[in-house]
């Protein structure tokens, strides 16, 4: 079964860093398109950063540019979001997902459960 793992949340302070990390099972994986999102309390979920099979055609939101860099590791099936100069904004929970026909559709239609990272200030 195709699935997505986060780790690497936890609490953090101002100005510090961590890195995400989120696990696919299922080779098909390596195809797809990867993205990283976030969802603060009482918000709506946003965009973060997303990343071609290729490990090119990077995007990110406004907010973490400078600040964040998306990688992946198709040997391992892994992606990575290094967060950086954290702010308490940055607060939220973050879902890895993959876009299984990003050509086609636009979408995403595999997600993670989500990870917590806590900015404290």
């Amino acid at each position: 079964q195709e699935q997505l793992v986060e780790s690497g949340g936890g609490l953090v302070q101002a100005g510090g860093s961590l890195r995400l990390s989120c696990a696919a099972s299922g080779r098909t994986f390596t195809y797809y398109r990867m993205g990283w999102f976030r969802q603060a309390p009482g918000k709506e979920r946003e965009f973060v950063a997303s990343i071609a099979w290729s490990g090119g055609s990077i995007s990110y939101a406004d907010s973490v540019k400078g600040r964040f860099t998306i990688s992946r590791d198709n040997a391992k099936i892994t992606v990575y979001l290094q967060m950086s100069s954290l702010k308490s904004e940055d607060t939220a929970v973050y879902y890895c997902a993959a876009a299984s026909n990003w050509q086609g559709s636009r979408r995403y239609d595999y997600w993670g459960q989500g990870t917590q990272v806590t900015v404290s200030s």
